[in-house]
C-alpha cells in the first residue's frame, strides 16, 4: 500500500519558517521525482517546487530564494524548508510522488500552513 503523509504544518508569523517533511512508503522512491504543491481557498493548486531522482531542483516564482526542497533518498523522505513566510503563503499542501518512467502517481493527505499574525 502506497502512502505519502506530509508533517509539519502549523500557524506561523509573517516572517518565520516552517519545515515540511514528506514520508514515503510502498514505492520505489528513489525512481521517482518529488514535487509540492499547494492549495489555497478558492485557487487552483500549484506546483511549489520539485526534485527529481538526481537531485536536480525548481521552484515556483512566487516562492524562489525562500523555499528549498530536498530528499533523502535513504530515509524515503522530502522536505521542505520554508523561509521568510508570507500571508500569502497560507495554503494546504501536498506531496506528490510521480514515476519518472511510468505512469504511477500519488499525492499525500495534506498539510495546512498558516501565516499569520
Amino acid at each position: 500500500q502506497v502512502q505519502l503523509v506530509e508533517s509539519g504544518g502549523g500557524l506561523v508569523q509573517p516572517g518565520g519558517s516552517l519545515r515540511l517533511s514528506c514520508a514515503a512508503s510502498g514505492i520505489g522512491f528513489g525512481i521517482y521525482t518529488m514535487r509540492w504543491y499547494r492549495q489555497a481557498p478558492g485557487k487552483q493548486r500549484e506546483l511549489v517546487a520539485l526534485i527529481r531522482s538526481g537531485g536536480f531542483t525548481n521552484y515556483g516564482n512566487s516562492v524562489k530564494g525562500r523555499f528549498t526542497i530536498s530528499r533523502d533518498n535513504a530515509n524515503n523522505t522530502v522536505y521542505l524548508q520554508m523561509n521568510s513566510l508570507k500571508p500569502e503563503d497560507t495554503a494546504v499542501y501536498y506531496c506528490n510522488a510521480a514515476q519518472n518512467y511510468g505512469t504511477a502517481n500519488y499525492w499525500g493527505q495534506g498539510t495546512q500552513v498558516t501565516v499569520s499574525t
